[in-house]
């Protein structure tokens, strides 16, 4: 076979190289207190559930003090924990069950924008204009002949324009929602906040931080206009003028020298869309963070060939700084992928083979919460129930059918489990037939996605030749993809609607999301499935 080496840094592997993190949505884990809403309690009692499923580390969406325009994302407070997530005593009792079962924390970092609520926002708004609380934040006067119009045509990412006008008629930047007011990181003052506020959390003992909107902050100088509308759609595409400028690596650089000044290879992850591969890898040079978002293999769609090309990309942009990939399907802010890979049993089949890719893949994995359980979108919600903002933009790109809360029971308990005996509510309604999805249930069946993702964990976890590292690709039927990592090691995964037949690896069968059928020295491989062989040579 014609054999195609894509070879990743041979650096020494540390933990964060090759490390699966599990991604909790706090709202949605697990509710200690019976309020409809997950809390750090809840979650605390179920670090066992995540140190057995086989993860490394796991990060949590924002907790802080905050009015919860934007579910956590709009901080008031970044040192302290909001009341209807607990105290900041649990925060500290969770991190430390965690490190004791094996688990290292990772907390989410907002530093685009606070709240509106935010000591600093209403000191500024207080203070009038031209006043230099207001140096803080992003104030402009309007355009026009009285400055009725924005000063700009900057769109919010959550549709409508991106400035609001205060009473004394000056207006303010907000990227996102007008609850969550842009800082300027040009002001010193910005810049050492939250510096002490990465401090404070890396003294609780946290191992890093998820960088939230890491490509913003900086705004390129005179905030000129974009020229044309529907700016959403060109994040991560084409340049803007409010996102990925090169301002902000030499934050990120100053944040890197912080996180090495504290012992454990504290690690930084940045959430950063950036329009060209090579730009992405900039925020991975070995000064600044160590990890990076993977979203374009996220938007990969279902096809050999753009998979493939996607891997090749990411694996050698990677690469050009020495950092590893990360690989993630789902998220919070993005539709389930058994859902975007069709729904139902073809988007579940897929799903459980592009898992089973993911995790052979060189690099770093991120698993959002339920995806281990093959939870689909919820797409039926009740209107009364849906609050995302971003649902301004479009009905359809709403997030809250992403969000809805874990099944970890098959009881007739209408939470399933997720919240305390006898409470019966969360703060979205999970649907009745998610019983038979739950961790209970699931752990009992030895076919199920629960099954898969412990399986492909512990195995993952076992075999050096997985993890950091190189990889090879293999001669494969047109509609399939094959690799080896090591000498010992090969991943088949079948990406049409038929079964094909192909040459069997050398070796045995590891793990498959589908049973292959085995004859002699051929191998058929199942619908949109995934195989693991353990082979003599590659």
């Amino acid at each position: 076979m014609t054999e195609l080496a894509v070879c990743a840094t041979t650096a020494g592997t540390r933990w964060w190289r090759d490390a699966v993190i599990y991604q909790v949505y706090v709202r949605s884990f697990a509710d200690g207190d019976g309020d409809g809403v997950g809390d750090l309690p809840g979650m605390r009692s179920r670090l066992p559930y995540l140190a057995d499923l086989g993860v490394d580390a796991v990060w949590l969406t924002p907790f802080y003090r905050s009015p919860m325009a934007d579910f956590g994302y709009d901080v008031a407070d970044y040192r302290d924990v909001d009341p209807v997530f607990g105290s900041l005593a649990d925060a500290a009792a969770l991190i430390e069950d965690a490190h004791r079962l094996g688990l290292r924390i990772i907390v989410d970092v907002v530093p685009n924008h606070t709240s509106d609520r935010h000591p600093w926002f209403q000191a500024a708004l207080r203070a009038g204009t031209g006043a230099a609380e207001r140096e803080r934040y992003i104030f402009r006067h309007g355009r026009g002949a009285s400055g009725e119009l924005p000063p700009n045509d900057w769109e919010s990412i959550f549709g409508g324009p991106a400035w609001t006008r205060v009473a004394d008629g000056q207006w303010y930047l907000h990227l996102f929602a007008p609850e969550q007011p842009d800082l300027n990181w040009e002001h010193p003052e910005v810049h050492a906040e939250f510096a002490d506020v990465l401090r404070f959390w890396l003294d609780l003992g946290v191992d890093g931080f998820r960088i939230d909107v890491a490509h913003g902050m900086v705004k390129a100088p005179g905030l000129p206009d974009v020229g044309r509308a529907g700016q959403a759609e060109m994040i991560g595409c084409q340049i803007v003028p409010f996102f990925d400028q090169d301002g902000v690596h030499e934050i990120h650089r100053s944040w890197r020298r912080i996180l090495d000044s504290y012992d454990g290879e504290r690690i930084g992850v940045a959430e950063a869309w950036a329009p060209s591969p090579e730009r992405l890898a900039n925020y991975v040079r070995p000064d600044e963070l160590h990890q990076a978002f993977n979203f374009h293999f996220l938007k990969a769609p279902w096809d050999a060939d753009a998979f493939r090309e996607v891997v090749d990309e990411s694996l050698r942009t990677a690469a050009l700084v020495g950092a590893p990939s990360t690989w993630v399907l789902s998220n919070h802010d993005v539709k389930r992928h058994v859902t975007r890979y069709g729904g139902g049993e073809r988007g579940l089949r897929r799903a459980r083979a592009a898992a089973v890719l993911m995790l052979a893949l060189p690099g770093s994995a991120y698993v959002y919460q339920g995806e281990e359980l093959g939870l689909p979108e919820v797409l039926d919600l009740p209107e009364e129930y849906l609050r995302d903002p971003q649902r301004l933009r479009d009905p359809d790109s709403g997030r809250d059918g992403c969000r809805v809360p874990l099944p970890w029971t098959a009881s007739g308990d209408p939470t399933h489990g997720f919240a305390p005996p006898g409470s019966g509510r969360s703060w979205l309604p999970a649907p009745a037939g998610w019983s038979r999805l739950s961790v209970e249930a699931q752990r009992r069946d030895g076919t199920s996605t629960l099954s898969l993702y412990r399986a492909a964990l512990r195995i993952r976890r076992d075999r050096p030749d997985l993890g950091d590292g190189g990889l090879t690709w293999l001669d494969g039927p047109r509609g399939t993809l094959a690799f080896g990592r090591g000498d010992s090691f090969v991943c088949l995964m079948n990406m049409t609607a038929e079964w094909i037949e192909t040459a069997r690896p050398a070796g045995e069968p590891l793990l498959a999301s589908a049973a292959p059928e085995i004859s002699g020295d051929r191998v058929r491989l199942a619908p949109d499935s995934a195989t693991w062989w353990d082979v003599v040579a590659v």
